[in-house]
C-alpha cells in the first residue's frame, strides 16, 4: 500500500481524483483482440518494461491510433494523457473511466500533471507523447512533460517507438489502411535522478534535452530493427497547431 505521505510532497497529489481504472483493466484483452481483426500488431522489447512500480511511457506521435494502441498493448495497464478537446459526450465519458488523463496542450494544467503524479506515486503507469500533437514522428519538437514527470517521481523513463500507424500521406485523422503491421518498439530505460523542490527550469531543460537525445537513439534502433521508416510530415493543410514550449521550438539545438 502506498505511504500517504508520498502525495504530499510538491506537487501535492493528494487532493486530486485517482484516475480510475474500472475500464481500463478488463477491456485490454478484448480491445487487442478487436484490433487484430485489422491490424497486424508487433510488439517488441516488452522486457524492457519494469513489471512493477511507477513508469513513464514516453512515445512519438505520428498518428491518431497511437494512444489507443499504447492504452491497450502496452505491457503494464498505463494512463495516457489525452488532449482534453477528446473529452467530450460518449468518448469523454469512456476515455475517462478507461484511465485516460484529459490534458489542455495551451496552458499551465496543474491538475492533469497532479492527477499523472497520483498514479505514479501508486506504482502505476503514465504514458505521455513528447511531440505533444501528431507529426513525422521524428521528435524535432519535444516538450517538458515526460522529463518534469521524471524529476518529479524519480520513475524510469521507457521510450516507444511507433511505426505503421499512420500511411504515408496520411492526415493527422487518418487510419493505417486494412492489414497495415502496426510495429510498437520499447526501448532502454532512462533513469532521470529525482530532484527535490523547487526544480528549476534548467534543470527541467537539460532533463528534457537528454531524455530527447535518449529517444531518438532508441527510435533509429527501431526503424533498423524492424527495417520501417517514419511515415513522413504531415499535408502542409493539416499540421495542427501547437504551443511553443518546447525545448526545441525552433527545430534541433
Amino acid at each position: 500500500m502506498t505511504d500517504a505521505r508520498v502525495h504530499l510532497e510538491r506537487p501535492r497529489s493528494d487532493r486530486v481524483r485517482s484516475s480510475p481504472r474500472y475500464l481500463l483493466y478488463p477491456l485490454r484483452p478484448v480491445a487487442r483482440w478487436l484490433l487484430r481483426r485489422r491490424y497486424d500488431v508487433r510488439v517488441h522489447g516488452a522486457e524492457q518494461v519494469p513489471t512493477s512500480g511507477p513508469v513513464i511511457f514516453a512515445s512519438n506521435h505520428v498518428g491518431v491510433i497511437d494512444g489507443p494502441l499504447l492504452a491497450i498493448y502496452a505491457p503494464r495497464p498505463v494512463h495516457v494523457l489525452t488532449k482534453q478537446e477528446m473529452f467530450r459526450g460518449l468518448l469523454g465519458w469512456f476515455l475517462w473511466r478507461s484511465g485516460q488523463v484529459p490534458l489542455d496542450r495551451y496552458n499551465a494544467d496543474p491538475r492533469a500533471v497532479k492527477i499523472c503524479l497520483r498514479a505514479l506515486r501508486q506504482g502505476r503507469t503514465v504514458g505521455i507523447y513528447p511531440e505533444g500533437s501528431r507529426g513525422a514522428g521524428d521528435l524535432e519538437r519535444f516538450h517538458r512533460g515526460a522529463a518534469y514527470l521524471a524529476l518529479v517521481s524519480g520513475a524510469p523513463v521507457v521510450p516507444l517507438t511507433t511505426l505503421g500507424s499512420r500511411d504515408p500521406g496520411g492526415t493527422s485523422g487518418s487510419l493505417p489502411h486494412g492489414g497495415a503491421t502496426i510495429d510498437m518498439v520499447f526501448g532502454e530505460v532512462c533513469r532521470i535522478d529525482a530532484a527535490p523542490w523547487p526544480r528549476t527550469r534548467e534543470q527541467v531543460e537539460k532533463a528534457s534535452l537528454l531524455l530527447r537525445e535518449h529517444m531518438m537513439v532508441q527510435l533509429d534502433r527501431a526503424r533498423a530493427s524492424t527495417g520501417r521508416e517514419l511515415p513522413g510530415p504531415l499535408p502542409p493543410t493539416d499540421v495542427e497547431t501547437d504551443p511553443p514550449t518546447g525545448v526545441t521550438d525552433q527545430g534541433a539545438p
